[in-house]
């Protein structure tokens, strides 16, 4: 079973962690991190993983610095230019492209590069990820914050929750939704609906509530939905844009 591993959040809570502050007296602080100790914050986040889950063939992923939704919609999480990361993200990162084999390509989030595997082979894999965002790929998905062992979310269950982002928005990621819809009103629209295109039209219709287009809708849609193998291609690198079902 390869388990392949949001490495994104790996680096980032690794970095985080082993950063230590130093108080030099006279009101100057300095903040300093060992690249070793976050190298170890990695391999013991792993060796986590292994132990609930068994012996692992990892496959970690990482995002580009490129980002094909900034064509979509150019705000998409603009409003992370100037928040400060964790001094060794940068090294962590370069290290597990070089030394643990982890993939990056360009244009793509690692949470693609999850749902594109995952999907290609949906037998033989497990996502690893504290994100909610896995939620909208069917797949088997293990949460090692969260959960005792792996989740599996099918088409119609991740199609869903695709819908419910597409209604809520995500500040994290600076893309709104639909105005004054939180979790549970966006829940009471979806309620009961048992088709994609059945809730696509309840979207679009909370949507028109608001005075706002389809055309809208759709961006936003567009940017929540994380790629599975069928939104990409692996010749070409182009992204397939999700349309709305018509059957």
């Amino acid at each position: 079973m390869k388990v392949l591993v949001d490495a994104d959040i790996v680096a980032f809570k690794a970095a985080a962690a082993v950063e230590r502050p130093i108080d030099w007296g006279d009101g100057l602080w300095s903040l300093h991190a060992y690249e070793h100790e976050g190298r170890d914050a990695v391999t013991a986040y792993l060796k986590g993983v292994e132990a609930k889950l068994g012996e692992c063939e990892f496959h970690l992923f990482l995002t580009s610095s490129t980002n094909w939704r900034k064509d979509v919609l150019p705000t998409y999480k603009e409003n992370r230019t100037n928040t400060r990361r964790p001094l060794l993200l940068g090294s962590l990162r370069n290290w597990m492209l070089n030394e643990l084999g982890a993939l990056l390509v360009d244009r793509l989030e690692g949470d693609d590069l999850l749902g594109i595997q995952a999907t290609d082979d949906p037998e033989n894999s497990i996502i690893v990820s504290e994100d909610k965002d896995m939620n909208t790929i069917p797949a088997l998905v293990f949460n090692p914050a969260k959960d005792d062992a792996p989740r599996l979310i099918s088409e119609f269950e991740a199609d869903k929750y695709h819908m419910l982002q597409t209604l809520t928005g995500d500040k994290t990621d600076n893309y709104d939704g639909c105005p004054s819809i939180g979790p549970v009103t966006a829940a009471k629209i979806l309620d009961g609906l048992t088709s994609t295109v059945d809730m696509w039209e309840a979207v679009v219709a909370a949507y028109a509530k608001k005075k706002l287009s389809e055309e809208v809708a759709l961006t936003q849609a567009r940017v929540a939905r994380i790629l599975r193998t069928a939104d990409y291609n692996k010749e070409t690198g182009e992204v397939i844009l999700w349309t709305p079902p018509t059957s």
